[in-house]
């Protein structure tokens, strides 16, 4: 005769006992009993807590960052403009000291705003999720000419232009752009006086500029007058004290339930939303974790943390992130793994046009993970593989040993001759801790061929050029070639090259290791 048990196969059996790295549970012929229960569920709680800061980290990113601009009184509308550039006194994610930089955060929820872009810079629009909306400049559809862009919001049925600009629809309220503009014979006044002059910020007048008589006539738009361009209000932000840095701690989810309940629910991926709802996060719904959750978030966060920097800082090699991989370098991208999208890489640029990669089918939440917590701007400018366009970066944040870089040792890093940048190249200084410019006696941590606001690093004889990063500048070494560090205060560094050039995408050119010194 067949039994019951002769017929279930082994592996449908749940035995009595079953240990895991979660702790040991047990089972009555399968039932949990209540000690298990209890202890799944906490275990179930912290996991989609910590799952939930992992998904939220571009949105409080980037709500952490409108928090502090408001704080510093810059609303909505307003241009935080760097016309002598940012400078370690302002804790922005992985920032330049080489460019212009304007933020602004435009609201979309009192209808289309028409933004007209300056001419010659590098600027990119995304949502208030870190989505991609559209390059604007020279990687955008106006190449740099300046153009003119309209930005819908979510639920807008109203009219729209025929043509004459660049529409965009947004699944959030606002929309934040970010431009990058360069210094013309290493001085940043002509690119701050072109952005103030060019940068336009006006509502959309339906029926106006982009709607022709005819199509009103024929009964297909409305008539309206031409709206006159608005210029925005500019506040410095040079020198600017202020902190942009999302927390470490359980007040991150604070900000993530803010930035929640700012947008429609409809404006959350609902895979996204998933676990931010499972840690009590639910737009439209009160978020008032009690003392169990509290504890909960506690773990996760302090959890979560470790994770971001762990995949951020020391990424193991089958990720993709290392950028000369088989050579035992520590130079790193997290974006040519999974692209902007973080799913699929960027495609090959040929002698026979472009060549699209495989779509992975699944988003590498890695890289994903990487990125925003080091980087703010995601846009498939950031990883394309086109010479001689935009900017391209490799960072570093361990020695050639694999040691951590100590503010209170010496390196030298040997960049070797033909460095692939058509423009310009720098590096850049940044606090472990912060992820920001790395504050010590230097104003801009940083060093690369400009002579602004840093001299111009010089080369050896041989063309190559040699940096060092040490508290004391070394005998003998240029000003331009030193990079201050500080005691007790480690470090981690970004290579960026302007224009790159096809020796830096083929990598026929390749940096030296960040070199403790010897004594």
């Amino acid at each position: 005769m067949v039994t019951h048990d002769d017929a279930v196969p082994a592996s449908l059996v749940t035995p009595g006992t079953v240990k895991s790295t979660a702790g040991t549970f047990r089972f009555d012929d399968g039932l949990p009993t209540r000690e298990t229960t209890d202890a799944v569920y906490a275990q179930l709680d912290r996991m989609h807590g910590v799952e939930a800061y992992l998904a939220g980290l571009p949105a409080v990113s980037l709500w952490a960052m409108r928090r502090a601009i408001l704080g510093a009184g810059v609303q909505d509308g307003d241009v935080l403009l760097f016309s002598e550039l940012m400078d370690c006194r302002s804790l922005f994610l992985t920032a330049n000291a080489d460019t212009v930089y304007f933020f602004v955060f435009v609201d979309l929820s009192d209808g289309p705003v028409v933004v007209d872009i300056p001419r010659d810079c590098l600027t990119v629009a995304d949502d208030m999720w870190f989505r991609w909306v559209t390059d604007l400049g020279v990687p955008g559809p106006d190449r740099g000419a300046g153009g003119r862009y309209l930005f819908v919001g979510p639920g807008y049925e109203g009219p729209l232009p025929e043509g004459g600009m660049f529409t965009h629809h947004v699944r959030t309220s606002r929309v934040w752009m970010l431009g990058r503009c360069f210094l013309e014979d290493d001085d940043p006044a002509p690119a701050a006086r072109r952005i103030k002059e060019e940068l336009k910020i006006t509502p959309y007048a339906p029926g106006g500029y982009g709607s022709s008589i005819a199509s009103f006539l024929l009964g297909e738009s409305r008539l309206g007058p031409l709206a006159e361009p608005r210029t925005p209000r500019f506040v410095e932000g040079s020198g600017m004290v202020i902190n942009t840095i999302p927390p470490v701690d359980a007040t991150y989810f604070t900000l993530l339930d803010e930035a929640v309940q700012a947008e429609a629910a409809s404006a959350l991926d609902p895979e996204v939303a998933a676990p931010i709802a499972a840690a009590g996060i639910v737009h439209g719904k009160e978020f008032a974790p009690g003392p169990y959750w509290r504890e909960v978030l506690d773990d996760a966060a302090a959890t979560a943390n470790a994770y971001a920097r762990a995949v951020a800082m020391r990424p193991r090699p089958e990720e993709g992130f290392h950028f000369y991989p088989g050579t035992g370098s520590n130079w790193t991208s997290p974006l040519f793994a999974g692209g902007y999208s973080f799913q699929t890489p960027p495609p090959l640029v040929t002698r026979e046009g472009v060549k699209p990669l495989p779509d992975r089918g699944a988003k590498l939440l890695n890289p994903r993970a990487s990125f925003f917590y080091l980087a703010t701007g995601v846009t498939p400018a950031m990883c394309m593989n086109l010479p001689r366009i935009g900017s391209q970066y490799v960072g570093a944040t361990m020695d050639a040993n694999g040691d951590a870089l100590e503010g209170g040792r010496a390196y030298r890093l040997v960049l070797p001759a033909g460095i692939p940048a058509e423009k310009f190249w720098s590096i850049t200084l940044y606090d472990n801790q912060t992820r920001s410019m790395l504050a010590t006696g230097q104003r801009f941590p940083r060093a690369g061929s400009q002579g602004y606001p840093t001299p111009a690093a010089t080369p050896e004889a041989d063309g190559s050029t040699v940096l060092w990063f040490a508290p004391e500048r070394p005998d003998g070494v240029p000003e331009g070639n030193w990079v201050q560090t500080l005691p007790d205060r480690n470090w981690f560094t970004i290579l960026r090259f302007y224009s790159p050039l096809p020796s830096f995408f083929d990598k026929s050119w390749q940096p030296g290791e960040i070199e403790p010194a010897t004594s």
